[in-house]
């Protein structure tokens, strides 16, 4: 008997066989994952916003050698940021009462120094010269899909079309969505509340078809709480043409987190996150930790972006590396209530397609084509 195969606009647009992309997770969207998630048939995208350049073209050239499927790479693009700038440079600009705080907390919880060789990224300057030197990367090795996960993208759009590429960016809500096609995107991802990262204030069943009436005919991906084949029928019903998927994904042996983050995904519930910019500077869902519990308590305000991650992010290397879960058991999504065990990333897409086709089969069959 044939396979039953799942089939939408989505799957003609990226040359791919399902309509399920790979959220492009900063730390946990590695090449390995995002590998496996096109060899599955689906989108894989690589998570590589605090990627130097040459570490991303490494993770361009280390993705290619283990699938020959489309892939695609997300990087932020925030507009508040500095022109230029180094670390160092940004640091001394860093109010003496947060990095007080940050020093005292690492005292209070013992946490070790930083091992160098174990934190590739330490030292970054996120900046707009930054990343531009990741655009130029992602262009000149033309991977097939760019997708921007915060900010605006159209001034690489024409360039990336010249190259043969297509160009996404997520939004959380209408008017970015607008502004976004207005500027020559591809395809939206209408990400809602639901979603772990930086997200919306708006919740996924309500964004996702607010966007596809906003920007239609531009195609929308649905993210934000996606994590089995009711969710990708859902977002079909909505009027989206497949979805983003992040926190399923987190859960699994080709996943770039930590183990001790795996687990504390598997035994957290929905109520267990919490959105708070004490992270990035911009709000952000994750697992409920110490570091966003005692900085909100402090009365401190968040800085903007990139200057609370320079705060934050040294404290949760340090507890990375220390193994502490209650610390930085990382970013997620409210799907983490669905995820119960730690299972391969081609088990998920097969299994999200094949209750995706049951489901339509069953009740919607004229929604999407599916052969047998």
């Amino acid at each position: 008997m044939a396979e039953k195969v799942l089939h939408t606009a989505m799957c003609d647009i990226f040359g791919i066989r399902y309509p399920i992309m790979l959220a492009g997770m900063g730390g946990a969207s590695t090449p390995e994952l995002a590998a496996a998630v096109s060899n599955a048939g689906g989108l894989g995208v690589l998570g590589a916003a605090a990627c130097a350049p040459e570490q991303l073209r490494e993770w361009i050239k280390r993705t290619r050698s283990l699938t020959d499927q489309p892939f695609g790479v997300d990087t932020l693009l925030p507009s508040a940021v500095p022109s230029s700038g180094s670390a160092q440079k940004f640091k001394a600009e860093l109010p003496q009462a947060h990095v007080d705080f940050a020093r005292d907390f690492k005292r209070r919880h013992d946490l070790p120094p930083i091992d160098p060789a174990r934190a590739p990224s330490r030292g970054l300057a996120f900046s707009r010269d930054f990343f531009a030197h990741q655009i130029e990367v992602v262009l000149d090795e033309r991977v097939p899909v760019y997708v921007a996960g915060l900010g605006d993208p159209g001034f690489m759009i024409p360039e990336a079309h010249k190259r043969g590429m297509k160009v996404m960016a997520i939004a959380g809500a209408v008017k970015h969505a607008r502004r976004f096609v207005e500027s020559g995107v591809d395809v939206v991802v209408a990400q809602g509340t639901d979603g772990g990262g930086h997200n919306s204030r708006v919740g996924t069943m309500v964004l996702v078809p607010q966007v596809v009436d906003a920007v239609r005919p531009t195609p929308v991906l649905a993210a934000g709480g996606i994590a089995d084949g009711r969710g990708l029928v859902a977002a079909l019903a909505l009027g989206a043409i497949g979805v983003w998927v992040g926190t399923p994904f987190l859960a699994t042996p080709e996943s770039g987190i930590e183990d001790f983050q795996k687990a504390a995904i598997v035994a957290a519930g929905s109520e267990d996150t919490v959105v708070s910019r004490t992270l990035t500077g911009k709000p952000a869902r994750a697992i409920k930790n110490k570091w966003a519990e005692e900085f909100e308590a402090s009365g401190l305000k968040a800085l903007p972006m990139p200057f609370q991650a320079l705060i934050a992010m040294p404290i949760m290397e340090a507890a990375r590396q220390a193994g502490r879960k209650d610390i930085v058991p990382g970013f997620a999504g409210q799907s983490i209530g669905m995820i119960t065990r730690v299972r391969p990333a081609r088990e998920i897409v097969e299994e999200m397609v094949a209750e995706a086709i049951e489901i339509l089969a069953a009740s919607m069959p004229r929604t999407v084509s599916f052969s047998k």
